[in-house]
């Protein structure tokens, strides 16, 4: 590292040590910060009617939580995959390099990494810059990401050598590796992973503790993805960019990058009619890893509906979780029912509606396999080994035992691993099995992070058929196992929840007793 590099690094470790950072943000009620409780009722009542399963909400006002909840067996105190929202802190991350000087938004993608050119640097790879990276128009098509973390053991080699078709900057194309690129850089020029770098910067003088995140097989943080923070570690980051970089009266990062980073850069459909524009958060123009909003707001933005809404000109962040496959759908009711109920001033107190309100939060909880008695085969089930057939999964057996209203199942792959499901209750598990994932197929994908918290329930859909729900809590997603018995042998239905009731893989198996 080189000196400028160490004094840099120097400083803001004892910035670290001194900041007196607050580890969770105030809290006030709703009206105190006019808000109206009854339209957040409204929101959560709504959140329950739609295509979106939430898991958590957080509304901050004025800088104070006014609201908040977590859909059992979801909790506070969990970490929760990102997905693409963790772009939102690659660039930051940048924002924080640009600041010290180690680079700058105009450098070409090319210098950082002479080794890892293709033979032939076409005119397009040379001309393409940080910022090109950080606005989404590197200018390849379609999209390479898929193809090269599945395929290549050095994505940067696979980055640099995909073709750039568009000049960049011209045209928009989501590209979750170019923000890889990005961690890439920051690794290059400071020595460190993003996440370690972003420690004395951001998560430390933010309170923010027990992060982690993806890394692929060389040691890189996979920078579009793969970061898991707690709901209100996500609302800190919104109030820190609505409070433009400033935190506990320390300004954290430049007031100017959080300017640059959050203004339009590029549209991502420059033809759309405007009646389509006015209808879609996805038209509004593409930030530094970032989308503009309607309403004059922006987002950080992850798959399934992971999401940071800073409103500015309401004072306002609005942090959820979720599993949606209808990600409009989720923003449109904080327009509709959120949005309305920000008033400039303080509104009298309504204390049956903040009772109310209390009260629905404190009660959130996603449904439960619906609880039935037990089925005669049960009996017969405990200490029954099931060897399946080949099969996708790399399933190699499933066993079950039967403990007063808890059914444990052990799935064994390439090791054995054992869940609680509860009968008509969650019951909470850690595994180090992987769970469903979006970008399973990248290559280390998962690895090296902690074991992963699941809540397991089961039912007896009828005589025969037993239904596990799979909750990995760290996460969106879920799997359900349908076991359906038939003497000796079982046939195992595994359905992912984010195919909503498509993909199912279906195993055979067989008891030997």
């Amino acid at each position: 590292m080189s000196y400028k590099k160490s004094i840099a690094a120097l400083l803001f470790v004892i910035f670290f040590i001194k900041a007196s950072s607050q580890s969770s943000l105030p809290r006030s009620t709703p009206e105190a910060e006019g808000v109206v409780s009854k339209n957040i009722i409204q929101f959560l009542d709504a959140a329950g009617e739609g295509k979106t399963e939430f898991h958590s909400f957080m509304m901050l006002r004025h800088g104070k939580v006014v609201a908040e909840g977590w859909w059992n067996p979801y909790s506070a105190d969990l970490k929760h995959t990102l997905y693409s929202t963790s772009k939102s802190f690659t660039a930051t991350a940048i924002g924080f390099a640009v600041s010290e000087k180690l680079l700058s938004v105009d450098d070409k993608v090319v210098s950082f990494f002479p080794n890892d050119l293709p033979d032939t640097v076409s005119s397009f790879l040379s001309a393409l810059t940080v910022k090109n990276v950080l606005s989404m128009s590197d200018g390849q098509e379609p999209d390479p990401t898929g193809a090269v973390v599945a395929r290549d053991s050095n994505w940067v080699k696979g980055f640099l050598s995909t073709p750039i078709l568009h000049y960049p900057g011209t045209q928009f194309l989501y590209n979750s590796l170019g923000t890889y690129m990005l961690a890439a850089i920051v690794q290059k020029v400071t020595g460190q992973k993003v996440i370690d770098y972003l420690k004395p910067r951001l998560f430390g003088p933010l309170g923010i503790e027990g992060e982690d995140w993806e890394t692929d097989a060389g040691g890189i943080n996979t920078g579009g993805w793969g970061l898991r923070l707690k709901t209100e570690d996500m609302a800190k980051f919104g109030q820190l960019f609505l409070q433009k970089g400033n935190w506990n009266g320390k300004q954290i990062i430049p007031a100017s990058w959080v300017e640059e980073a959050t203004s339009a850069k590029i549209l991502q459909d420059p033809d759309a009619p405007q009646s389509k524009r006015d209808s879609s958060d996805w038209l509004q123009g593409y930030c530094y890893q970032m989308w503009r909003c309607r309403n004059e707001a922006y987002r950080g933005d992850g798959a399934f509906g992971q999401y940071i809404i800073i409103i500015p000109k309401k004072d306002a962040v609005v942090a959820i979780t979720a599993e949606t496959p209808d990600m409009q759908e989720e923003i449109n009711l904080i327009w509709k029912y959120l949005l309305p109920a920000l008033h400039d001033e303080a509104l009298p107190a309504d204390a049956a509606a903040l009772s109310r309100l209390k009260e629905k939060l404190a009660s959130l909880a996603l449904p439960l396999p619906a609880s039935t008695s037990a089925s005669s085969v049960q009996k017969t089930l405990t200490g029954k080994t099931f060897k399946m057939q080949p099969n996708e999964k790399n399933i190699q057996s499933i066993s079950f035992k039967f403990n007063g209203d808890v059914c444990y199942a052990t799935i064994t792959d390439t090791a054995a691993h054992t869940f609680a499901f509860g009968l008509g209750k969650w019951v909470r598990s850690t595994t180090t099995m992987h769970g469903p994932n979006l970008v399973a197929g990248a290559k280390n994908n998962l690895n090296g992070l902690p074991a992963f918290v699941t809540d397991g329930a089961y039912r007896w859909v009828d005589n025969k058929t037993l239904a596990l729900t799979l909750r990995f809590t760290e996460s969106p997603h879920a799997y359900t196992y349908v076991c359906s018995f038939d003497g000796k042998k079982v046939n195992v239905n595994i359905k992912t929840s984010f195919y909503f009731g498509k993909g199912d893989i279906s195993l055979a198996g067989e008891t030997a007793r």
